[in-house]
């Protein structure tokens, strides 16, 4: 019988590439790693892995492999799905990751209408950046995700998760005397810390009008970010969610580009009655949002 917490550690090596990365999502020695794969191995009676220079690979059997670990890990989501379908209330430990505004304007009337209706969910909301979502929803850390990317430059495949949209706004430059981002060349920057897609939207659309932003300051609280407009500290992108109340004196400029936000969930998962509840409950606070 093949284990599927090791069926789990496959499937994220042939995503992931290295021991070492599998070793740091799931918070394990790589040696550890190692070992439970060595262990998989001997379970699937055929060699799963082989050395490629000083890194290990998947042998065609672990490609296999690989690939029906996708299939059962999704047959186990959609069998608890079905479990707690079919229990009279919702109860348990619910965890939720959202990036910052959306837990400031989106997540709040939600969570009042879950703790209504399922007085049963120990609701627990974890901010997070949309690119590390996918990961806390992978390895089981979250259940459920507001993730978000931009038209100018979407989410690439192959991030294992399922997905729909909730919500499309209007980006802005927030600045003063500025009519277009080509117009700032020669103009400070407040940008993302790296590695957010905040971030890289904003080195994003600069290259796509011919520069590189000069970046003085790094902040990911929008209301921090707009503080800094106001101080006369550079210019920034803002999203429509976060761009409601601009200190005196900003000018918010919409821009050709759209943030675009989406429920997420592991494969599997979309017919269990927390993820429905909550995608619900999340589609109702947003609507109300925007007509507030």
């Amino acid at each position: 019988m093949l284990d599927v917490r090791r069926l789990r550690l496959l499937r994220d090596l042939a995503r992931l590439g290295t021991i070492a990365a599998v070793a740091k999502v799931h918070t394990y020695t790589p040696s550890a790693v190692s070992q439970q794969l060595a262990a998989l191995e001997r379970e699937a009676g055929v060699p799963l892995l082989e050395r490629s220079g000083r890194r290990v690979v998947l042998t065609s059997a672990g490609s296999v492999l690989a690939k029906h670990a996708e299939t059962v890990l999704s047959a186990l989501e959609e069998a608890g799905a079905a479990v707690a379908a079919a229990g009279d209330e919702l109860a348990g430990p619910f965890r939720i990751g959202a990036f910052p505004t959306a837990v400031r304007t989106l997540l709040p009337g939600a969570l009042v209408t879950l703790g209504r209706d399922h007085p049963g969910l120990e609701l627990m909301v974890t901010e997070v950046d949309p690119a590390d979502a996918p990961e806390g929803l992978r390895d089981g850390r979250l259940d459920v995700a507001l993730v978000h990317d931009y038209d100018v430059l979407p989410t690439p495949p192959g991030q294992g998760l399922e997905e729909s949209p909730l919500l499309e706004e209007t980006v802005f430059l927030a600045g003063v005397g500025f009519d277009s981002i080509r117009s700032t060349k020669d103009s400070a920057w407040i940008a993302g810390t790296p590695g957010t897609v905040c971030h890289a939207v904003t080195l994003q659309l600069c290259h796509s009008a011919g520069f590189s932003p000069r970046i003085r300051h790094y902040a990911d609280d929008f209301a921090a970010v707009l503080a800094l407009v106001a101080a006369g500290q550079g210019v920034s992108l803002v999203p429509q969610l976060a761009a409601a109340d601009p200190p005196p004196g900003v000018r918010l400029l919409p821009l050709d580009a759209r943030r675009r936000t989406r429920i997420a969930h592991r494969p599997g998962a979309a017919q269990h009655p927390a993820v429905v509840a909550f995608s619900e409950a999340v589609r109702a606070s947003t609507a109300a949002y925007l007509t507030d």
